[in-house]
């Protein structure tokens, strides 16, 4: 492989334009702004669009924990059922690149609101302090996030992150350690894939054995690395990979859009997975961010996204075996026919959109 190109993510260059293009267009109209009250701003916005749980039936923990072996501290936020009957599963989440534990909250707290527990795991290495500073610096900091090594870290932030919440007390008691699920975002969902059993010839493997099954929203290809097939055979948990007609990442040289993502599910060597691909639709109307892919149909992406997520992990773990169907038949008029180009020939399961 290319040294100019190091493993996996500078596969994120193109989510890191368009959001680099957001960013720095919201914090030049803000200067004096905070980050506590962009956040808050955005949260009411999300609110006044999306139904979100009342504050009295979920509860938030955040913490601050040190990765003192990799001198690395791994911010989490936990969102949880309040007042749930029993140890409930846990969901990772892993944000893409200028993201942060605060992120995908229109997600997390569904999650919280229907019986799970959503740990936020922010990589410090390509987090949102990435917009921080000088802005002509901000293509070098953007290419110093999307490094072999920080595609690594990544992935070992999760399971830090994870080996911390089961031995923090207050935590272990009420998530169920045998449900454990990874769901990630543009530079999150290769970095779920990796920690789910995506495994690069010469690389690290990076698998968690503790994590039963894998979410991948607009995860990019590996570039450099040719056919994605050796790459995502490994990964055996169920699955279930997300995309949109117009979920591009736009960058000379790093251009990946809907095919390659379907080419990424078609790869992975799960027996249980599934394909859902929106029509119209952006790479980042999948965050928090309100408007991308056009104001309308970025809400009702967003409601179907969670649902979503919801019914696919029901599914697995509290006998609903047809709730992702049932979704399908909710959210037909969403969905592209491009999908069924995802259909796996070596596996005997319908996919959706079928």
């Amino acid at each position: 492989m290319p040294r100019s190109r190091p493993i996996l993510l500078t596969v994120l260059l193109g989510a890191l334009t368009s959001f680099a293009l957001f960013g720095c267009a919201s914090r030049a109209a803000e200067p004096t702004t905070s980050d506590a009250e962009r956040l808050a701003a955005r949260q009411a916005q999300l609110a006044a669009v999306l139904p979100m749980p009342a504050a009295e039936h979920i509860e938030t923990i955040d913490r601050e924990w040190l990765d003192a072996q990799r001198e690395r501290t791994v911010p989490v936020r936990l969102v949880l059922p309040r007042g749930a009957e029993g140890p409930v599963p846990l969901v990772l989440v892993s944000h893409g690149i200028g993201g942060s534990r605060m992120g995908y909250s229109y997600l997390g707290r569904h999650l919280a609101a229907h019986g799970y527990a959503a740990l936020h795991v922010q990589h410090v290495g390509s987090d949102n302090r990435l917009w921080r500073g000088n802005p002509f610096d901000l293509l070098s900091r953007l290419n110093g996030a999307a490094t072999e090594a920080e595609a690594i870290a990544r992935a070992q932030d999760l399971r830090f992150a994870l080996d911390r919440a089961l031995a923090d007390a207050t935590i272990a008691a009420r998530v169920d350690p045998a449900r454990i699920a990874a769901v990630g975002h543009s530079y999150g969902g290769n970095t779920v894939l990796l920690a789910t059993g995506a495994r690069v010839p010469g690389k690290p493997v990076l698998v968690d054995e503790r994590l039963k099954a894998v979410v991948a929203i607009s995860a990019p290809p590996f570039h450099g690395l040719g056919d994605p097939g050796p790459i995502l055979a490994p990964v055996r948990v169920p699955a279930l990979h997300i995309t949109a007609e117009d979920d591009d990442i736009r960058i000379p040289g790093y251009y990946s859009g809907v095919q390659e993502r379907v080419a990424l599910f078609r790869a992975t060597g799960s027996e249980h997975k599934r394909l859902v691909v929106f029509r119209d639709g952006s790479h980042s109307m999948f965050t928090d961010r309100l408007g991308t892919g056009g104001g309308e149909h970025n809400v009702a992406v967003k409601l179907a996204t969670r649902e979503l997520v919801v019914d696919f992990l029901d599914g697995l773990w509290r006998e609903r075996a047809d709730a992702v169907d049932g979704w399908h038949q909710r959210h037909a008029a969403l969905l592209s026919p491009l999908q069924a180009q995802g259909e796996p020939t070596h596996v005997v399961q319908r996919t959706i959109g079928r």
